[in-house]
């Protein structure tokens, strides 16, 4: 069942994600401090790079720019876009 956080991107007291999105410690941080609707426009926005950029998720260039673009898009400070 979901539980509410104050989520760090947004702001906003939200149900967290349904999932940890990675099996380490960065998936945990995650977890306990992005809501489930930051998440969703998070996994939108990162369609649209791969498609943009046609990027094949399973190179290791891939998985570096992706995770690089989810730091800056869910951590950064001035959001919300």
């Amino acid at each position: 069942m979901p539980t509410d956080i104050t989520c760090v991107r947004c702001g906003e007291t939200r149900p967290r994600m349904a999932f940890k999105p990675f099996q380490n410690e960065f998936g945990q941080q995650l977890y306990d401090t992005i809501c489930g609707v930051c998440w969703g426009e998070w996994t939108k926005r990162q369609q649209q790079l791969i498609n943009h950029y046609g990027l094949d998720p399973r190179t290791p260039q891939a998985k570096e720019f992706l995770l690089s673009a989810l730091k800056e898009f869910l951590l950064s400070a001035g959001r919300p876009e």
